[in-house]
């Protein structure tokens, strides 16, 4: 087995036993990481112990039903411009090179307002995408690899001035065969070491290491090649992002332009988890970061309006797994205090403010720095 990214054996939990959280003050104490409907479930920030989220734990979200497939008999459909239209059971994929990967992503629509619970990071293993694809053969022609998952629903389509109402829709996202082909795109059907579960996109799914949550279809049915750009509704419709570029950015400035965008990679956000006190009265603070696998430069943290603080990263931190962080928060004085994180890459890209966020006209990609309240006793 090939191995990405593992997490190392000798890896200890960040947070020694025997300490004591602090508590947030802005989390309210009716906050439900999750409902009882079992439609979702976020990530609680503040049970982050180590570099994998549990199983159990790690967040899940989707936009139709959640199919329960037989492992046994499921069926992935390989179609369109390939040498040799097949259809592979999990038997087929687990008879190939397999891979792991230690993969941290979000949902584009992660933020403050659930205090950032659609994120986690775990171990997926599966086979690479572009070993399948060799596998039955890519025609000249093709261009684009389109997933479709088995989950489907009733959703209105907007057509110019009309609606239309209730089409049956398909899960389905696109990536460019160029992508396709690099060694990170995966097909998984074990996370953390135990197959999938229904949650989570059982018996297979895709797995796009430094991608949104969105890119990593789960219940993989089908994967068609084609010519043409895929314009389904979660790829050119839902999951758009929007920008004013230039000019003042206000709606009546002829010089602003405003750009709409997929969303696709992750953008570099930072975020403070927990507040721990050992039992000699020091603080530590502990964090993570999300992107796209670009080398970080530094993370830092700051308290109300001091310094920049440098933070120290994990070493078990690997190249698309969430990066946790700690920072020692040397006499720390009791009262109400504002933290926040901020991340830059080595490309120099800085984690924006919300200020520095206000050209993004829609909600999703919120990789704006978050600032966290704590009651020190």
């Amino acid at each position: 087995m090939a191995a990405l990214a593992v997490v190392p054996e000798w890896a200890l939990p960040v947070m020694a036993q025997g300490d004591v959280d602090v508590p947030f003050t802005d989390i309210p104490a009716t906050f439900n990481p999750a409902p009882a409907t079992g439609a979702r479930r976020s990530l609680d920030l503040r049970k982050i112990d180590g570099l994998i989220t549990p199983t159990d734990q790690f967040f899940f979200i989707q936009h139709f039903d959640k199919p329960e497939l037989d492992a046994a008999r499921h069926r992935l459909k390989l179609t369109g411009l390939v040498d040799k239209p097949v259809e592979l059971s999990l038997a087929d994929l687990q008879s190939m090179k397999s891979v792991d990967v230690v993969n941290g992503y979000e949902c584009s629509g992660n933020g403050p307002g659930g205090f950032q619970g659609l994120s986690s990071n775990g171990r997926f293993t599966g086979v690479r995408l572009r070993d399948v694809l060799k596998r039955v053969g890519v025609n000249d022609r093709a261009r684009e690899v389109v997933f479709f998952g088995a989950d489907r629903g009733m959703e209105d389509v907007v057509f110019r001035q009309n609606t239309l109402k209730q089409l049956p829709q398909q899960f389905a996202r696109s990536i460019t065969l160029e992508q396709a082909m690099k060694a990170e795109p995966m097909i998984a059907w074990a996370l953390n070491g135990q197959p999938l579960r229904r949650d989570h996109g059982a018996p297979m799914r895709v797995i796009m290491p430094g991608w949104y949550g969105v890119a990593n279809v789960k219940w993989l049915e089908e994967i068609r090649l084609q010519e043409g750009r895929f314009l389904g509704n979660y790829q050119a419709r839902w999951y758009r992002t929007i920008r004013a570029v230039g000019g003042s950015g206000e709606l009546t400035d002829p010089a602003t332009q405003f750009i709409e965008t997929e969303v696709t990679r992750l953008n570099l956000k930072s975020v403070i988890a927990r507040v721990r006190k050992s039992a000699n009265g020091a603080h530590q603070v502990l964090g993570f970061v999300l992107n796209d696998g670009t080398p970080l430069k530094s993370v830092e943290v700051k308290v109300d309006e001091g310094p920049w603080q440098r933070a120290t990263l994990d070493p078990a931190n690997s190249t698309y797994s969430w990066k946790l962080f700690t920072w020692q928060w040397q006499g720390a004085t009791p009262g109400e205090h504002t933290i926040v994180s901020r991340a830059t890459d080595v490309d120099g890209v800085v984690q924006p403010t919300v200020a520095e966020l206000s050209r993004k006209k829609t909600f999703l990609e919120d990789n704006s720095q978050f600032p966290r309240k704590v009651r020190i006793g």
